[in-house]
C-alpha cells in the first residue's frame, strides 16, 4: 500500500477510536470469525463477522475495506474498533475485503463487494439477521463501492447456473464517506492529471472504463437510500463528486441527504465523530 494511504486510512482508524465510548476492553475480546465468501486466483477472498456489543437488532452493517481500492487485512480487534459505534448499537458487523489494487481492478472490486453482499443474505439465518435490512458504509474507495451497491445492485439472475448468483446482490441503505461518484477525470490519461491521482493503480483505466464503475451513471429510482458526506476542503476527492451524486438522486426521486463539512479534509478530521453520529442515525432510521 502506497504511505499516503496508508497514511490516511491509519488516521481515519485513529478518529474513529476517538468517537468509540469504550469504558473498557472488554469490547475488543467479543466474538468474531472470518468467512470465505469466494476465490480468485487460488486466493480466499474474506470478510470478518462481528457480533453486536448488546441486545441484536436483527439487523446488518457492513464496512468495505477499501482506501483507493487497496483493501488489506487487519487483526480484527482493530477492524471491531472502527466498527464500534454500530455494534454497540445491537448492528450484527461484517468487515469486507475485495481483491486489492493493483492485482485486481476497480470493476473486479465491484463484482467481489456484490458477491460478498450475495453471501451474506444467502446465509441470513445463519447470522441471525434480516436478509432485508442489509446496510453498507466505507470511506473513499469504500465509500464508492458503497454507493456502485447502492446502484447496481440487482435481484439475481433466476437462471444462473451458480446458485448464489441467484441471490440478490441489493443493500437496504448506503452511508458514504467521502465517496468518488464520477472517477472519469481521475483516469491516469486525463490531460494535466494531478500526481497525487497516480498513486492508485486502479485508476490506470480508459474514460470508457471509469465511466461503467462510477455509480453517478447508474441512478436509477429503485436504488438503495443514501447518507453522502463530503470534506469542503477535500483536495483528494472534491466535495462536488458527493454534491453530483446527491443531485443526480435528488432528480431521479431517490431518498438521500447530502453533509458537507465546509472545513473538513479527506479524513473529515475533528468533523469525523460528528459524521459517524449522522451515519449511526441514518442507519437507525433505515434498518431499524
Amino acid at each position: 500500500m502506497h504511505t499516503k494511504t496508508l497514511r490516511k486510512l491509519t488516521a481515519f482508524l485513529l478518529l474513529l477510536i476517538l468517537t468509540t465510548e469504550m469504558k473498557s476492553q472488554e469490547p475488543l475480546a467479543g466474538k468474531s470469525k472470518e468467512v470465505i465468501y469466494g476465490h480468485k486466483d487460488g486466493l480466499a477472498m474474506t470478510f470478518d463477522v462481528f457480533e453486536p456489543d448488546g441486545e441484536p437488532n436483527g439487523a446488518a452493517v457492513v464496512f468495505i475495506v477499501s482506501g483507493g481500492w487497496f483493501s488489506k487485512w487487519t487483526p480484527p480487534a482493530q477492524t471491531r474498533i472502527m466498527m464500534g459505534p454500530f455494534l454497540a448499537a445491537g448492528y450484527k458487523g461484517f468487515a469486507v475485503r475485495h481483491g486489492s489494487s493493483p492485482r485486481y481492478s476497480i470493476a473486479d472490486a465491484v463484482a467481489d463487494v456484490k458477491l460478498a453482499i450475495r453471501t451474506i443474505r444467502r446465509d441470513a439465518k445463519d447470522y441471525a439477521i434480516d436478509p432485508q435490512r442489509i446496510g453498507v458504509y466505507g470511506m473513499s474507495a469504500g465509500g464508492h463501492l458503497t454507493l456502485m451497491l447502492a446502484t447496481t445492485g440487482d435481484d439475481g439472475n433466476p437462471k444462473a447456473n451458480n446458485p448464489l448468483e441467484k441471490v440478490s446482490s441489493r443493500i437496504k441503505t448506503g452511508v458514504a464517506f467521502v465517496p468518488p461518484s464520477d472517477i472519469t477525470n481521475y483516469v491516469w490519461s486525463t490531460p494535466g492529471l494531478e500526481d497525487q491521482y497516480r498513486q492508485f493503480p486502479g485508476l490506470n483505466i480508459t474514460r470508457e472504463q471509469a465511466e461503467a464503475v462510477s455509480p453517478l451513471y447508474f441512478v436509477t429510482k429503485d436504488d438503495a437510500p443514501c447518507l453522502i458526506m463530503s470534506g469542503g476542503k477535500d483536495t483528494l476527492v472534491l466535495p462536488e463528486q458527493g454534491r453530483w451524486i446527491h443531485e443526480k438522486m435528488d432528480e431521479i426521486g431517490v431518498e438521500n441527504k447530502f453533509v458537507l463539512y465546509e472545513n473538513a479534509g479527506h479524513t473529515l478530521g475533528s468533523d469525523l465523530p460528528a459524521a459517524v453520529s449522522e451515519a449511526l442515525k441514518w442507519f437507525n432510521e433505515h434498518l431499524k
